[in-house]
């Protein structure tokens, strides 16, 4: 047949009969795949009665059936035994019994799953599934096919667990002593030995070294290697069960020169279970046994036998810190340079450029040696053990770095997965592998960052506040690198289709609030979240950026924030033009009930949610009113009296006015729902005592972040106040200086005899007056001599006080004699000075008794603000001209009003 070629054809009439035969020729090949259809005859024959039971119809299709119909009634035996065990016993098994001995691959396979899954249903006693299962088990254990074979042996090793010691015993163990000769067959062999491991665990030691020590021993010196290995391999659930003192007679002299044997996969295998035995050795067995055996080990893997080296990098960690006790210190190093030098294997870089003198490397080298690096990812963290974190900068730093920056995605990808357990490890030196959290979050595979985002809030937990002992100032640095790995995670997430790693990251994201600062998440993070939910497509996405935007709303600390994003929920999502975003917005709205206050809800989204009523798509009003019931349990009676009645209009509506039929059912059951559901009161109730009690934490919270907001301004208004008045004695200080300066520079001029002595004495008089009239005009400033126009009276109160107490202070710094000439010069002032500053101070002290709680509070509140806002809850430092520290204080009181809001 000629190949059709479709890019230049042509329709000329000499070539449109070739493309007709190549299509004939094509429908010839179709039709063997229409004979292969089921004849009326085969379709009769595969037919069964249906008036029969579910007992007499699985007989029968064991029976007469085709091999897929007794596969299926195999795979139906658990929910028969479960149905009717007695005559499923009696009638259906002896059947599968039969079946089983011609049985093909398929249905072997399916029983040896039923058999277990009976097993594991307890669906008959342990002594009667032993009567009818274990002869069929032990039957088709040693079946020619090997992947059948195991499938029956992995469900004779679980029947062991099950039976009681005198049926293994006799059942299992006695027969076992024939089946383990040389006489058997390999498959027969290699079945003794893993039954031996497990036979091991059940008895007691002494039944152990009689019985089974005997056989064991005779395995481990069959001559083929596959019995060997196999044997091998069980030794450890064997030294398990006989205990530490023959382990060390029997068990450890077999695994030595099983260590020494000709077979590269039982050398292998020697060394696997002397690693996990290490912790059965005493001292003497490792420094005089154990050590010099994985030492020749550790030499030839490089030299003569490649075959260990992926399965000594795996055990490489277990191997070093079950040792670590008995090395020395060139042996310590020794097996920290053989980790490094694995960690490096097959990269081919020597001096910072590739060695084009190595030969190159196959294939399966580099697989090989990928595997290798992947395990030395895996031990990194042992690693960190077996040097000290102390020491992870000047020892493991570079290999650290190497595998974070490794450039096959495995490698990565296990770096990624240890991460959390190396910050964990180096606690207060954590901010040293920043960088490197930055690398793997920009990694340019997903895989990466999906195992990365599993532990990621724990990880910049530990970023931010592990590292006390590092300084603040190497903390401040790795918030910058940070946010724009963080975004750009997000970003690359966000445009690929791995949606569950877009997912999972913005779930995860939800941690921010207590990693970094509400300006900075505002400004990088929120509205990321508002447009993911907008413009992405994927559901459980959306859902996860409405949450984690919830979040961020809720731990913000600027109301006008919060007041923007609120509005553009209510604009974007639930007057949006797409009736997906209006469903969004009822899922966001969800989680605002979940994380907010009731107040909260019923203040911002109770009558925008009620608005949906009128939706003219079916969708939005259905959610809706699968939502009404949260809705109305945020309720709160007599606050919310109206809000209630709002939303037993809009209910009323609803049922006279919806044409939906769908709609219109869900209102019905809704509305039953609604009637059945009791509105909670403002005050507590035994009923809804928890519910109230987090409600009431959650208020709480929320208006501590307004008092927050609100002691912030008023901290950076009056630093702003007192910034100004150190200004102005400072600049009066300067003008005093240059004018006394000056004056004595004119008294010592005009010295002249006795009249000179009248002169100076004038002089003097006049520079004090001056002095005295320059600090009255300080004191009552043109400004706020007019206490009625100040727009606030507690501040204007605390001002006046501050100033009034600033003026006592610097007159007490004068002379008498000037203090006397202020006091004549500028009676008037100071008689005005004088009383208005007593009126103040009045009502100060009249507000002073009802601020008690409000300043106690306002304390508790300076305490909670956390550290990245920089100083509230600090006490501020004084200058030797600033006022005392009484008046400062009733400087910074706010207003009274709004600490008793959360007095109940």
């Amino acid at each position: 047949m000629r190949p059709i070629i479709f890019s230049k054809m042509d329709f000329s009439h000499s070539n449109l009969f070739g493309y007709i035969e190549d299509l004939q020729e094509l429908t010839i090949i179709e039709r063997p795949v229409r004979r292969s259809l089921k004849t009326p005859e085969e379709i009769e024959r595969l037919t069964v009665d249906e008036e029969l039971s579910d007992i007499e119809r699985a007989v029968y299709l064991l029976s007469s059936g085709q091999d897929i119909q007794g596969t299926s009634v195999v795979a139906n035996l658990p929910v028969l035994m479960r149905q009717n065990p007695a005559e499923t016993l009696r009638r259906v098994l002896p059947k599968i019994r039969e079946v089983l001995h011609v049985a093909g691959v398929e249905m072997q396979l399916t029983a040896a799953v039923s058999f277990l899954t009976v097993l594991q249903e307890e669906s008959v006693s342990i002594h009667t599934y032993s009567h009818s299962f274990l002869h069929i088990i032990l039957q088709n254990v040693e079946h020619r096919d090997a992947g059948v074979s195991n499938a029956w042996l992995e469900t004779l090793l679980a029947v062991i667990e099950a039976l009681p010691k005198e049926t293994v015993r006799h059942e299992i163990l006695n027969p076992l002593v024939s089946k383990a000769q040389l006489s058997q067959t390999l498959q027969s062999r290699l079945v003794s030995c893993k039954i031996m491991g497990k036979v091991a665990n059940k008895f007691e030691a002494h039944i152990v070294k009689r019985e089974v020590l005997p056989l064991v021993k005779s395995l481990c010196q069959d001559v083929e290697y596959e019995v060997r290995t196999c044997m091998c391999r069980q030794l450890e659930h064997v030294a398990r069960g006989i205990g530490t003192e023959l382990t060390k007679t029997v068990v450890l002299p077999e695994l030595v020169e099983l260590a020494r044997d000709e077979g590269s996969s039982v050398r292998l295998a020697a060394f696997e279970t002397l690693v996990n035995l290490l912790d059965m050795f005493d001292a003497d067995d490792r420094s005089q046994t154990v050590l010099p055996l994985v030492k020749s080990f550790c030499e030839k893997s490089f030299k003569a036998d490649e075959s260990i080296l992926v399965s000594l990098s795996f055990h490489l960690g277990k191997l070093c810190n079950g040792l670590y006790g008995i090395f020395t210190p060139e042996q310590h190093l020794r097996f920290l340079e053989f980790y490094k030098k694995l960690s490096t294997l097959g990269l081919q870089q020597e001096n910072g450029h590739n060695d084009n003198q190595l030969h190159l490397q196959t294939l399966e080298q580099e697989k090989k040696y990928i595997s290798v690096r992947k395990n030395c990812a895996y031990n990194f963290p042992a690693m960190i053990v077996f040097v000290d974190p102390k020491n992870f900068n000047l020892e493991l730093y570079s290999i650290f770095f190497c595998l974070c920056h490794d450039p096959e995605v495995p490698v990565r990808y296990t770096m990624a997965i240890s991460f959390f357990e190396v910050a964990k490890l180096l606690n207060s030196d954590v901010y040293t592998i920043h960088k490197e959290l930055v690398t793997l979050l920009q990694d340019e595979s997903l895989e990466v960052l999906d195992a990365l985002v599993g532990h990621l809030p724990e990880i910049l937990e530990l970023m931010t506040n592990g590292g006390e002992n590092s300084g603040s100032e190497s903390k401040l640095l790795s918030i910058p690198d940070l946010i724009p790995a963080l975004t750009t995670a997000e970003q690359r997430a966000a445009t690929s289709l791995k949606w569950r790693t877009h997912e999972k990251l913005l779930q995860k994201y939800a941690c921010l609030p207590h990693i970094i600062s509400s300006d900075q998440i505002y400004y990088r993070f929120l509205h990321r979240m508002l447009t993911i939910i907008l413009t992405n497509n994927v559901l459980p996405v959306q859902k996860a950026a409405a949450r984690t935007l919830c979040v961020y709303l809720r731990y913000n600390r600027k109301q006008e924030q919060r007041h923007e994003v609120i509005q553009k929920l209510i604009e974007q999502l639930g007057q949006g033009k797409s009736y997906w975003n209006r469903l969004r917005f009822l899922d966001t709205c969800e989680f605002i009930m979940e994380l907010f206050s009731k107040s909260f809800f019923c203040k911002y989204f109770f009558l925008p949610v009620l608005e949906l009523t009128h939706d003219p798509v079916a969708n939005v009003r259905m959610k809706l009113c699968c939502l009404l019931p949260k809705v109305k349990s945020t309720l709160k009676i007599p606050t919310d009296k109206h809000l209630l009645q709002q939303l037993e209009l809009c209910i009323r509506k609803l049922l006279c006015q919806e044409k939906d039929k769908d709609v219109l059912t869900i209102v019905k059951r809704t509305v039953l729902e609604l009637d059945r559901m009791e509105i909670s009161v403002d005050a507590f109730q035994k009923r809804f005592y928890e519910n109230d009690l987090l409600d009431q934490e959650k208020e709480t919270q929320e208006q501590l972040l307004l008092e927050m907001e609100q002691l912030e301004k008023e901290k950076q208004k009056n630093e702003g106040r007192s910034t100004n008045i150190n200004d102005k004695m400072l600049e009066k200080k300067r003008r005093d200086s240059k004018t006394s300066s000056v004056l004595a520079k004119s008294i010592n001029l005009s010295v002249s005899g006795s009249s000179s002595g009248t002169s100076v004495g004038k002089e003097e008089k006049k520079s004090k007056l001056v002095r005295s009239q320059s600090f009255s005009t300080q004191v009552l400033h043109p400004k706020y001599t007019n206490i009625d126009k100040c727009p606030n009276k507690s501040s204007a109160t605390a001002y006046t006080s501050s100033v009034s107490g600033m003026g006592k202070s610097c007159m007490l710094s004068f002379s008498d004699d000037s203090f006397r000439t202020h006091s004549s010069g500028n009676s008037g002032n100071a008689a005005f000075t004088s009383s208005s500053s007593r009126s103040l101070f009045n009502s100060a002290d009249q507000k002073n008794s009802g601020n008690k709680e409000s300043q106690s509070r306002k304390m508790s509140i300076i305490q909670l603000v956390p550290k990245w806002e920089g100083g509230m809850g600090q006490s501020e430092e004084k200058t030797e001209n600033q006022t005392p520290r009484s008046s400062d204080r009733k400087m910074r009181e706010p207003e009274t009003g709004g600490s008793n809001v959360l007095v109940r």
